[in-house]
């Protein structure tokens, strides 16, 4: 994370607010209104970063490509990377057995949240031999309990479950402050267990974990905190604001008992803004390399972006070289069975510029005929994120084919000015 920040420094990408700032409402905002990153130097005498990955252009750098090639980046990285069990960490800089969540300068984002809500911790597990490693939102209980929002059937949730089924704990560490790699592979649908070799193909090079008190291997990081998954206590969670910008519903989650705290001297602590560019980022880049291998199978796929106006995850518009009539249609099928919670696709010309929406919108003001282009497709599976759903999660699903007519391809090509 230091190295990414200083980075981000010599860059001239990272704003730094040294002034005092709360932790209660006032960081949030000030990062809802900074697009860039921003680093407080003081949030209630700790410090903290914000909108790490914020951007398209702070993922290319990570991934070191341009930012119109991230997708293609992605599709090629294999999870292969090499993990390498090391004894010692910079994390235990300070071991604090008397534990106090609340000296941690954990954000209350908007005002009718439930309270601080840990919101960049990757929560790692492991059971019967198999590990996991996901970003659950944590809400802050007391000093030491935390509740977290499992959703079913993640590999979070199930494992809780088999452990629970026993009257066993799950041991967990909630790592907060990864290199960013991390922390992004850890958003990712890769096979079970694979996270941090996935983390390691990104970054290029080994990466590093350590074993924690309770046998949980983590890597290096700012803070870690080691505890356990409570088999049968359950507290409310929530309300908390998800992608959508919109209030989730208060449901019954189980509780996670933190029970020592490892941290660097003078720690980073990393937040993620809910509903900010950096959560839609990180919840809507893993599914465009699925979108764009399942379009790739139908026909010959450029280029996929969940767009920030469909909370990069209900909207994707998809670039294509279209080869033969029909392939527009199997385009947006191959994209709705990729990514299940998606709503709407616009599939569109590789001359349609698929990160300006007024050139996507020129396709379908110029390509679609609406009695032929546009699918519908009423009663499937939706998002549970959508506040438009049905209560038994279904929704409706429109495809837009704003593709040009092959035989007709004359009528559509764009003027050109000629170069000087």
């Amino acid at each position: 994370m230091r190295e990414f920040i200083e980075k981000l420094k010599k860059a001239g990408k990272l704003v730094e607010i040294s002034r005092p700032v709360s932790r209660v409402f006032e960081a949030p905002r000030i990062a809802k209104q900074t697009p860039a990153p921003v680093l407080f130097h003081n949030v209630d005498g700790s410090r903290a970063i914000m909108n790490v990955l914020g951007s398209r252009d702070e993922l290319a750098a990570m991934f070191g490509v341009d930012k119109d090639r991230i997708i293609q980046k992605l599709s090629e990285v294999d999870p292969d990377g090499e993990v390498v069990p090391v004894k010692d960490s910079p994390t235990k800089e300070v071991v604090e057995t008397e534990v106090d969540l609340t000296k941690l300068p954990i954000m209350t984002h908007f005002e009718k949240d439930a309270g601080p809500y840990i919101t960049a911790g990757v929560v790692v597990t492991e059971y019967g031999g198999v590990m996991n490693a996901a970003i659950h939102r944590l809400l802050v209980v007391d000093r030491t309990r935390l509740a977290a929002r499992l959703v079913a059937p993640r590999h979070t949730y199930v494992m809780h479950r088999k452990a629970a089924e026993k009257g066993e704990k799950l041991p967990v560490a909630i790592v907060i402050g990864a290199d960013p790699a991390v922390t992004y592979a850890s958003t990712t649908r890769v096979p079970a267990g694979k996270e941090f070799n996935y983390a390691a193909a990104l970054m290029g090079k080994p990466l590093e974990v350590f074993e924690c008190s309770n046998g949980i291997k983590v890597p290096h990081a700012e803070i870690v905190l080691e505890g356990y998954i409570d088999p049968k206590e359950r507290v409310d969670e929530g309300p908390f604001v998800d992608i959508t910008g919109t209030y989730d519903v208060v449901r019954k989650e189980p509780v996670i008992h933190i029970t020592r705290i490892l941290h660097r001297k003078d720690p980073i602590y990393h937040g993620i803004l809910p509903a900010g560019p950096e959560h839609l980022l990180m919840m809507g880049v893993p599914y465009e390399p699925r979108i764009f291998k399942a379009v790739s199978e139908v026909t010959t796929v450029k280029n996929v972006v969940l767009t920030e106006g469909g909370c990069c995850y209900l909207h994707a518009v998809v670039q294509i070289e279209k080869q033969t009539e029909g392939d527009g249609k199997n385009a947006i099928m191959a994209a709705f069975a990729s990514h299940t919670s998606l709503k709407h696709v616009v599939v569109v010309d590789d001359d349609i510029d698929i990160f300006d929406m007024k050139d996507v919108e020129f396709a379908i003001a110029t390509r679609v005929k609406g009695d032929m282009d546009i699918m519908i497709v009423p009663h499937v599976r939706g998002s549970s994120l959508d506040p438009r759903g049905a209560p038994d999660g279904t929704t409706t699903k429109v495809g837009i084919d704003a593709t040009k007519v092959l035989a007709e391809s004359e009528s559509f090509k764009r003027a050109r000015m000629p170069p000087e």
